[in-house]
């Protein structure tokens, strides 16, 4: 946790936004935090491998969701360098993450979650549930998010 803070630091030192990298990168930024909602929303954690909403399409919505956030603040930062900042911080984070999680949720569900994998099980019908949203917490990724852009403003300001 504390690199991702020292790296939002260093990425927020060296960036350097402009009124039009703002709004075409919020626009990004803001995309990639729906997704993640959509993915919260559909999210039951620990009880289940999730096969409904975005997980029908993508085994990690969330992540995917944060990568189009960090395109988006790449893209907010107008520098090459907070971009190449972020990639790496992004590839090397979110790939420890996923072989973590599917280690675990494999052996939590065990042959469900490879059969997840493989597309061989059926996608569940589900409604999105900004309730079950919320459980799983994403109002401090959308709070995290709502800050980095207004410092990234001010900054630009």
């Amino acid at each position: 946790m504390a690199i991702g803070f020292i790296s939002a630091g260093i990425a927020l030192w060296l960036a350097q936004p402009t009124r039009r990298s703002l709004v075409i990168g919020g626009v990004v930024a803001i995309a990639g935090e729906a997704v993640r909602v959509w993915a919260a929303g559909h999210l039951e954690k620990g009880r289940e491998v999730t096969r409904s909403g975005p997980y029908r399409i993508a085994r990690h919505p969330l992540y995917v969701g944060s990568t189009i956030i960090g395109a988006g603040a790449a893209i907010v930062s107008a520098s090459w360098t907070v971009a190449t900042l972020i990639a790496l911080y992004l590839a090397v984070t979110l790939t420890a993450a996923i072989r973590s999680e599917e280690a675990d949720l494999t052996e939590k569900f065990g042959g469900e979650y490879p059969a997840y994998r493989r597309g061989a099980s059926e996608p569940v019908a589900r409604r999105f549930s900004v309730g079950r949203a919320i459980a799983n917490r994403e109002y401090r990724a959308v709070a995290g998010l709502l800050a980095a852009l207004a410092l990234l403003a001010w900054k630009a300001l």
